[in-house]
């Protein structure tokens, strides 16, 4: 997710004035640290429940955080505080019903919506957990973070059979709808070559 993240990002700080850069809450590279922090720890929360881990990860990051970033930035204790806020409200947010409120957390949002490919469905498949769920996440090959024609940032989900759109409209589109960057992303469904959905249509 961090990658995705950081690409995701990438394209977007050439088109639109990152949120923590807007706020002049500090620089490019600034907003690379809460994207990269809010992408690592976004999960972090799956070490309490699954339900509601996107509130256990808040609380779990604090500390982590306030060690983390006094180490990046021994000088500067007031900037810490600020890119701790921007870093937990990633965290917080990368719920799909949970609206983004920077650049930064959408990234981080979309790009975890973005983690769908096989692997993911492996363990439960074969534990015996066949369902749309499963069978979807296993008909994608591949997710690929480009730069767009119609849009700045195009995702390619390469799949198998047309059971991977599942995936696709149940998790990336939901993450996108309330990420607040929905503006600047497009979605491109490839089965085996040919292009079978895009979204927006």
């Amino acid at each position: 997710t961090s990658g995705s993240a950081l690409e995701i990002f990438g394209i977007l700080r050439r088109v639109v004035t990152p949120t923590l850069v807007r706020d002049g809450i500090g620089d490019l590279e600034d907003a690379e640290v809460v994207v990269l922090c809010g992408a690592y720890l976004h999960d972090l929360g799956n070490a309490v429940h699954r339900v509601g881990h996107h509130i256990h990860g808040y609380n779990l990051a604090n500390g982590i955080l306030d060690d983390l970033l006094s180490k990046v930035y021994p000088e500067d204790p007031e900037l810490v505080l600020r890119l701790k806020a921007e870093v937990m409200h990633c965290i917080f947010a990368h719920d799909e019903e949970v609206p983004c409120l920077s650049i930064e957390a959408g990234c981080v949002k979309v790009a975890d919506g973005t983690d769908m490919a096989e692997g993911r469905a492996r363990i439960p498949y074969k534990t015996g957990k066949v369902d749309i769920h499963s069978l979807s996440a296993l008909a994608i090959r591949k997710v690929e973070i480009l730069e767009g024609d119609e849009r700045p940032v195009r995702i390619s989900v390469k799949m198998d059979n047309p059971a991977g759109i599942f995936q696709i409209e149940q998790v990336l589109e939901r993450k996108i709808a309330t990420s607040g960057i929905d503006r600047w992303v497009e979605v491109v469904a490839i089965e085996r070559g040919k292009e079978i959905k895009t979204i927006p249509s």
